[in-house]
């Protein structure tokens, strides 16, 4: 198995704004849920920590293996969140590991 972890910061304005944008990457990924072979699992966070060194989303996801991870990738249903959340982030943090 391996696990795929992604945090973004979401740009900044006014916080209702700010609210949306994440609203809009939270959903995209969720509708994900059962499109993907051999995605395992998909947990989507919203930070409530409020530090200023936390991120604003994280996406903790499991694959049953590289090859399928490598699959996700290139998607088409992956492909159409990335480009409908292009835009919204300011920094993007990427974890891979196998469990």
């Amino acid at each position: 198995m391996v696990k795929h972890i992604v945090m973004w910061n979401i740009q900044g304005g006014p916080e209702e704004a700010k609210a949306v944008a994440i609203d809009r990457v939270k959903a995209g990924f969720e509708a994900l849920r059962g499109k993907i072979p051999g995605l395992l699992h998909i947990e989507i966070g919203v930070d409530r920590s409020g530090v200023d060194y936390a991120c604003d989303v994280v996406l903790y996801s499991e694959f049953e293996s590289q090859a399928a991870l490598d699959a996700y990738a290139v998607h088409p249903e992956h492909l159409r969140v990335r480009q409908a959340i292009e835009g919204l982030r300011v920094a993007r943090h990427q974890v891979d590991y196998a469990a």
